[in-house]
């Protein structure tokens, strides 16, 4: 036996949770939004429209994108992003630890 949670930062609605985390990791991984997101099944307008909303709900920039041409286009992700996504990382951890040790508090024989 084991617990199952989601946790996600709201603000004035849902502004950041693991999907806009793993988006913003694969456009790091492969410098495309359009990228990620077919890596995440799905598609480039949905994966836009998740970052737009994280964006005005945090209140930052979490990508630049820069528009095709002879070079290509793509997307980077912003060092406020990044600090961002570095405080998201510890939060979920030390959250994740806080609620196994409460877990096996309450359920230890069941949990084993």
């Amino acid at each position: 036996m084991k617990v199952v949670y989601k946790v996600w930062i709201d603000n004035n609605g849902k502004a950041f949770g693991e999907g806009p985390y793993r988006l913003l990791k694969l456009i790091e991984k492969t410098g495309s939004l359009h990228k990620a997101a077919s890596e995440m099944d799905m598609s480039y307008r949905k994966a836009l429209g998740i970052i737009q909303r994280a964006e005005e709900r945090l209140g930052i920039i979490l990508i630049k994108r820069k528009i095709g041409g002879e070079s290509g286009g793509g997307s980077t992700v912003t060092e406020d992003a990044r600090v961002f996504m570095e405080n998201y990382e510890v939060f979920t951890k030390e959250l994740n630890e806080a609620i196994n040790t409460i877990f096996y508090k309450h359920f230890k024989e069941s949990a084993r």
